[in-house]
């Protein structure tokens, strides 16, 4: 480095960080004048070689770069400086009035390239500041688009994994809704998914990997897909559900995470529906008079206690009319400004009092808004799905 001078003139008022490559003492001293004499409040830090220069320890916001170096020579020397800082402004500080290298210069990324003798305090202190508030500019541009594009892909991506209902019955009307807990995301720890196998049964099944974040949710898009090929390739629900668990085990980045599922069969008569839970909330009966809980037998949620889990097939009726309502319990977890938590009775409750609402879309719909009106805020995934058959919707009750 040239030392500076003993007076200390390299402390400009501490404003911006500036980098000036350049051999000749006297051209170095000039360039402190003129930055002293300027408008720009700035610490100068001098090489004298360009192995100097990359050297330095902290990014400087300005380099002001002699093409001619005693270590490098023309744009070589501007390269190494821009892959060392790409995102600093670089000026080209030389003699050498020529229009062919001041393009070639700009061209590779220099901000500017200014002429020595050609220049004052006034001239120096504008191109610097244009030159760094255009260098940022630039810099957020690209880191906006940048943002912008990792969230369409990733918009793209969770958009896919999304589940794409299998089913051969045109009376059978799925209605699903999916609020995760995570601001911006679309995709967390629950999940869901139906498929219609050859006998005319409809599967359908919900569940909430424990936590809320990336791998949770990429937990949760491995179940789903686990379940849907278990179930088309006809494994029994109590079997699928230790196989379910297998792949937990084998999949989850630690000891900690486990997973709450619901597993449903509807029968091809859509007269009865074959429940397996392992630790997840039971669904709704959902008929004209009100909602209720379908009485089923628990076992352990998968990964809690592996190996140990057992898990039993329950078999309910459906009414006439009835509608089926699988859910996670962000439905009724969550808690509101106040500190209040919704509460399972509650969400009940709340599914019962808009059982009067025939049409499956405005019934799920007026459901999560009262749900949400209710709790005040989601802090947890909460996915619902509900199921009916046409012809034996829930009727309005008049």
């Amino acid at each position: 480095m040239v030392p500076p001078p003993a007076d200390g003139t390299d402390q400009l008022s501490a404003g911006y960080t500036l980098l000036l490559v350049e051999d000749d003492p006297g051209d170095a001293l000039l360039v402190r004048e003129y930055l002293t004499d300027s408008d720009v409040a700035a610490h100068l830090d001098v090489a004298g070689t360009l192995h100097q220069a990359l050297e330095l320890p902290h990014v400087p916001d300005g380099v002001l770069l002699d093409l001619h170096l005693p270590d490098s020579d023309g744009l070589d020397a501007l390269q190494q400086i821009l892959t060392r800082w790409p995102g600093t402004a670089v000026l080209v500080l030389t003699g050498l009035d020529d229009a062919t290298t001041a393009a070639a210069a700009v061209a590779a990324g220099a901000q500017d390239y200014l002429i020595k003798g050609q220049i004052d305090e006034a001239l120096l202190g504008r191109t610097i500041r244009y030159a760094i508030h255009r260098k940022r500019a630039q810099n957020a541009e690209r880191s906006l688009r940048d943002s912008r594009l990792l969230a369409n892909e990733n918009v793209r991506l969770q958009r896919g994994l999304l589940p794409k209902p299998i089913l051969a019955d045109p009376a059978v009307q799925l209605v699903s809704r999916y609020v995760p807990g995570r601001q911006r995301a679309l995709l967390g720890g629950d999940f869901y998914d139906v498929v219609q196998t050859t006998d005319g049964a409809v599967h359908a099944v919900v569940g909430d990997v424990c936590g809320s974040g990336p791998d949770e949710a990429a937990m949760g898009v491995a179940l789903r897909v686990g379940w849907r090929t278990l179930t088309l390739a006809g494994v029994p629900k109590t079997q699928r559900m230790r196989l379910l668990e297998d792949v937990l085990v084998a999949e989850r980045p630690h000891d900690g995470m486990f997973a709450s599922v619901c597993g449903a069969r509807i029968e091809a008569d859509r007269s009865h529906v074959v429940l397996t839970s392992a630790g997840h909330p039971p669904p709704l009966i959902i008929t004209a008079g009100g909602a209720r809980q379908a009485d089923v037998r628990h076992g352990l949620s998968l990964g809690m206690f592996p190996g140990r889990g057992r898990w039993q097939e329950t078999t309910v009726a459906l009414p006439p009319g009835a509608g089926l309502l699988l859910y996670t319990d962000g439905a009724f977890e969550g808690f509101s400004a106040d500190g209040t938590r919704l509460g399972e009775d509650r969400f009940i409750d709340l599914a019962g009092r808009l059982a009067a609402l025939s049409d499956p879309v405005e019934y799920i719909d007026a459901l999560l808004a009262a749900v949400q009106q209710d709790d005040g805020r989601h802090n947890d995934d909460t996915a619902l799905l509900y199921i009916t058959h046409a012809g034996n919707r829930p009727a309005s009750r008049t």
